[in-house]
Formats: structure tokens, sequence, C-alpha cells
């Protein structure tokens, strides 16, 4: 056992010097985003000025509601303690830095950018905002973002501030750092004062009404980022409920985006649709918005998109009562309608009647992207689910205020409910067809199968316990052409979305699904590196990297027999914040739980006995396949400032996986614990993008 000791030492003492090895062979898939960077042009000269010589100052408006205003300021930033006001409009909009906390994250996520000695000074823009009749509305929406995002954080910098009836946004050098969706008004009176520390801010201009933005084109960011546990720039923007098509040769993904963990537009969530696309899944593009918001009752929900008249659509829900009541919206006359006629009908827009709500859609003016919206409301569910059948049937299971499946000669003529009584349950529910065999995704917990032309109930295969959940958040199922198929989705960080990924799925001919790790997305590596020929009892290895691949290979000692586990722990060894991924033969499972010190982890339960995979913490899958025989085991580590954790991906045999997330982890030490199995060629490889 010495003897071996020294030669894991060796290894391992080698891997530490070559983990900058070449990159291997691998090209790593890359979005390409949209600029963040915006031009801003004035109309006119601006409504007033401040400056060093004059810091303080009146200004007079003729409405009292404007829809739009901007103020830019020149601004020297320079390190500070405690707090520094950089311009006021007293009771209205307040401008400032402060030093936040560097271990609290709340819904804004500064810590996601550092200073170098670990302070947090963060600029940060209030403002005011008055709706009457709505309480919850009547106070202060925040919008800010952490200094050590910019390239160089101190100096003279450009600050602009900009509200439309929709947006509250705050610029520096013309980049886009942060922003919120408003309800209600700031109350300008006819006359205001303002003023400016003129330590340091230089410069102020007020512009009412505000000036024209578009985005700048000519400039983007320099580095691509990859996609798998891709996030959208800025430190608190997130992916959410994920709806996916494959189209035309083109395979889409429109999301949910998400800032603050469903904490934007004073916690309704302010949700809309973001979309990307890609033809050969290495090269992505990213498009403008299919669902922007637009008006102030919008925040959107999830939906699917369909092919209809040979045009991409998009069905979304309007979730309009989380912000009004529903005596104020369309919902109680469009549940009236199919009360009265047994179909739903079709209702137009028109906020100054009744707020709309429901289902809508949008549709691609170039069947690609370019989205423009119906304003027609077919159904009153908030969370459609809309699709075609290969017989070119319209139908759609309903979700949030509705329930069951419904089907309809077109998608405004009305629809009827044709089983009231399925979805058994689920949220954001998809549907799609493999072989012969039909399947329904049920939102983060139900799926059910039944076979294609067969007078047959739905199987649940939950129930079963041979469900493909496996921490991907309500997943989008596509077939993507050649007979392969991926599930899209989402994980939840610290709330409410995170990082995308897509796995691969497999079918067997009883119509079981299992999944695998998409080749076209694992990331790009060095050279793998041999930490050991074989792994024995308790042998711990050091890692030098935040983000790396292990492998590595299993050899059950007697068939159906033995379990090993491997712990991922911080830099002091401890199983504080530690995490275990375990494998077992005899059980058939595989599972994340807390590292321990001695022995293997805690049992965990699967999601048919109360797990919860979608929580991406402890939990187990069952009835894991291809482990009775020796098979390959490939683990996958990434940890990043945003994150504030570490994501592990685990696949198993090729057919099994299985993500977890990790809060305040990083990984520096990794150690096994087997029984009753032989591991062997335990390789490690450096993620390099």
């Amino acid at each position: 056992m010495p003897y071996m000791k020294k030669i894991i030492l060796v290894i391992t003492s080698f891997y530490l010097l070559q983990s900058g090895l070449a990159q291997s062979g691998a090209v790593s898939a890359k979005l390409h985003t949209l600029s963040p960077y915006f031009l801003f042009t004035a109309s006119g000269t601006p409504s007033a000025t401040l400056s060093t010589s004059r810091p303080k100052g009146d200004f007079t408006t003729d409405n009292t509601r404007q829809e739009s205003f901007t103020i830019k300021m020149l601004v020297n930033f320079q390190p500070f303690s405690g707090e520094q006001t950089l311009l006021e409009v007293p009771g209205m909009i307040t401008i400032k830095l402060r030093q936040a906390d560097p271990e609290n994250r709340d819904r804004q996520n500064y810590p996601a950018a550092k200073m170098q000695d670990g302070s947090l000074p963060v600029l940060e823009a209030g403002i005011i905002l008055n709706a009457p009749g709505i309480n919850l509305f009547t106070r202060q929406l925040e919008i800010g973002h952490p200094l050590a995002s910019l390239k160089n954080p101190w100096g003279k910098h450009e600050v602009i501030v900009h509200f439309t009836k929709t947006h509250w946004t705050i610029y520096v050098d013309n980049e886009l750092m942060d922003n919120d969706f408003v309800v209600g008004y700031p109350h300008w009176w006819h006359q205001r004062s303002w003023q400016i520390n003129p330590a340091v801010v230089s410069e102020a201009s007020l512009y009412l009404p505000g000036m024209n933005v578009e985005r700048d084109n000519k400039r983007n960011i320099e580095q691509m980022p990859g996609l798998q546990y891709w996030t959208p720039r800025g430190h608190n923007s997130w992916v959410g409920d994920v709806a996916t098509i494959y189209h035309d040769g083109r395979y889409h993904v429109f999301y949910l985006y998400d800032r603050r963990h469903h904490a934007s537009k004073f916690g309704v969530g302010g949700h809309y649709f973001e979309h990307f696309s890609t033809t050969d899944f290495i090269t992505w593009t990213e498009h403008e918005a299919a669902t922007p918001i637009e008006e102030q009752w919008e925040t959107i929900g999830t939906g699917s998109p369909f092919v209809y008249n040979n045009k991409l659509c998009i069905s979304y829900g309007l979730h309009t009562s989380r912000i009004y009541p529903d005596s104020l919206t369309e919902y109680p006359d469009m549940l009236r309608y199919f009360n009265q006629h047994k179909k739903s009908g079709s209702f137009s827009s028109n906020p100054e009647e009744a707020y709309p709500s429901g289902a809508t859609y949008s549709v691609s003016q170039d069947n690609v992207s370019n989205f423009k919206k119906s304003g027609a409301l077919f159904h009153y569910s908030e969370n459609p689910s809309v699709f075609t059948t290969p017989e070119g049937k319209l139908k759609m299971y309903a979700n949030y205020k509705a329930k069951g499946t419904w089907e309809s000669a077109s998608l405004d003529s009305g629809w009827y409910c044709t089983d009231p009584d399925f979805p058994l349950g689920g949220d954001c529910t998809f549907d799609f067809r493999w072989g012969k065999y039909e399947y329904v995704v049920g939102g983060f917990t139900s799926l059910w199968r039944r076979t294609i032309g067969k007078n047959e109930p739905w199987k649940d295969i939950v129930a079963e316990g041979k469900d493909f959940y496996n921490g991907v958040g309500v997943p989008s199922v596509s077939p993507i052409g050649n007979g392969r198929y991926i599930m899209a989705g989402w994980m939840p960080i610290t709330g409410w979305g995170g990082p995308f990924l897509i796995h691969e799925l497999i079918q067997y001919p009883d119509g079981r699904i299992g999944t695998k790790w998409m080749k076209e997305l694992i990331p790009a590596t060095t050279d793998a590196v041999l930490l050991a020929k074989n792994v024995e009892q308790k042998n711990a290895f050091p890692v030098k990297d935040e983000n790396f691949i292990l492998t590595f290979d299993v050899v059950p000692q007697k068939k159906k027999n033995g379990k090993v586990a491997l712990s991922f722990l911080p830099a002091d060894g401890s199983n504080k914040k530690g995490c275990e991924m375990q494998i077992n033969i005899a059980a058939f499972t595989a599972q994340y739980s807390d590292a321990v010190k001695d022995g293997f982890g805690e049992m965990q339960k699967s999601i048919r006995n109360g797990g919860n995979p979608s929580l991406v913490g402890n939990y187990a899958i069952e009835n894991i396949m291809g482990v009775e025989k020796p098979f390959t085991v490939r683990i996958l580590v990434k940890s990043n400032t945003k994150l504030g954790g570490t994501i592990i991906d685990t696949e198993i045999a090729g057919q099994n996986t299985l993500v977890t997330y990790r809060n305040g982890l990083n990984v520096d030490n990794i150690l096994f614990n087997q029984e009753r199995m032989d591991i062997h060629n335990l390789k490690i490889m450096k993620i390099v993008d």
C-alpha cells in the first residue's frame, strides 16, 4: 500500500505540472451573442444640466407623467468606503455607490464580480414609481451592478440611466449593465430640484423625453461563450423555462429570460422569451427577443414553439393576474365565453377595456427569427403548450388557470376540450413522438408514455421509476434529425432560473429513455492526464483547476453487487460543503448526497419516492442501465464566481446522467471509496473554455 501511494503521488504531481497541455482536437460549441452595447441620440438639447461649478439646480416639465427620460453623467470612480450619492432627484431618483456585502448574493448576485482585494463596490440607481390603485407597486425599483464587472473599474466612465414605459436601465460606457421592468411612473411635479456630488460627478444632463436608444451591432464582446451551462451576460441574468423545436434544419431554443431569480418587476418575474438557434450544434446564433416586454401589464409565462401554415410560431401565456386582479383582465370574459359556447373564443388585445391575459402567440416573419406578436388571445390558459400533430392537427395542453387536452381547426377559431383529465398534472407540458411511442413531459416531475395507434391509457413512467429526470428543469425534448433526440432545460442555482444545459436521449425497444452527454456540447479540454492506473480504497487526489472532466472505468467484482463513491471536497479536504456521487450496482441507483467523513453517503430518494431532482441538490435516480458489466463514468466539474458554487454533471455507462449544483463548493480534492468494485484508468482533463 505505501508503494501504491507513492505511485499516486508521482502521477498526481505530473498532472499538476502538466495541466496546461495543448488543447485536444474537440471544438467547443460557441454562442454568437447580440451586442450588449447601445447608441444614444438626442432629438434636441438637454432639458437641464449640472456641472462641478453648478452642482444643484431646478428644472420644469409640462408633463407630470413622463413616459421616458434619460440622465447622462460623467463619473470618476475612485476607491471609497461606505456609501456615496452621485445624483439625486429628491423623492424620485437616487444614483449611488456603496460597498455591498461580499457574501450576500440575495436577488442581485453582486458577488459575481468582486475586486481583487475581495471588496464589492456597486453602482445602483433607484426610482420611486407610483401606480394608483396598486399599492404593491408604489415603491422603489432598484437596479445596479458590481464595479468589478467593468474592464477598468476605477477612473472616468459615462453612466446613463434610461427610463421608458416598460424598462428602467443602467448603462456604463454604452454597455447595458442591468435593467428591470416598471409598473407605474415617477411623479415629476411641474418643478423639480436635482443635484450631483461634484467630488465624483463632473457633469450631468437630463433629457425629457428620453434619448433614442438602439443596439450598436458594430460593436460586440470579444469572447464568445460556450453553450453548455451557459447563462446570459450579466451578474444577475439566468435562463428560465426552455422551449425548443427543430424546423427546416435549424434547432431553436426559446427561454424565459430571468433576472434576480424571479424577483424582477417587484417579484412577478418580468419574464419574456429570448431566442437563439443553430444548424450544426457547434455555432449558435442569438436573435432578438421573440416576445419582448412592450407594455407594463406584460409578464410572460411558458408556452411552446410550433409550426402552423408553414410558419414558425411560439405560443405563450400572459401572466397578467400577477400584476392586476382577474376582474381587471380579459380572464372573466374569456371564461364566460367558454362556459356558454363550450369552446374558447378569440379576443383581441384592448388594454383600455381590460388588460390582456391568457394564451397568445407570435409569428416569425422569416421562419427563423423576427417574431411579431399576433395580439390575439385564443384561450384563458396562461401556460399554453401548442403543437401540431404529424397529421397536421393543432393540439394544446393547457396549464395554469386551465387543464386538459384541447384541439382546434385553427389558432383563432376556438379550442374544444377533448380530454379534461389529461395531462394529470405538471406545469409547462411538452409532447414528442419517437418511433412507435408518444411521450408527454409534465414540467418538473411528470412523464407519460403510450403506444401510437393503440387505444390504451397513458402510462405513468415516473410511477415505474423509469423516468429521465436528472436535474434538467422543465425539460423540452426535440428530434434533431438522423434519429437523434435531445433534452434542453435549466437548473436552479439559488432560486428560480440558472444555467442552460442539454443532454441527449437514448431510446430502447420497450420505449424506455436514457440520457447521455451530447457530443457536440462537451467542452474542449487539454489532453487527458492519467492520475492512476488502478484506484485503491480511500485514494485521494488533489485537483488544480476549477473546471475539469474526470473519466474512469468501473469493473464490478460480482454481478449486481458493489458500489463506488466519489467525493468532491474543498481545499481542507473536509466533508463540509462537500458532495458525494455514488453508484450502487446492487440497487441500480445513482445519487448525489452530502459528503461524509467515513463510509458512504446517506441513501437519497428518487423522484417517485419523494425526491426532487429539479432542485439539483441531493437526490437519486433509479433503474440505471448499463452497469451489469464493466462501464465508464465521466464527470464534468464547472465553477465560476457568478455561480457561487460548482456544477457536477455525471454520465454513467453512456446511458444515465445526473447533475447537481453545490452552493459555496470549490473542488480542490477528490476522494474515492468503493466496495466490491475495481476502478481503473482514472484520467483528468482541464476544460479550456
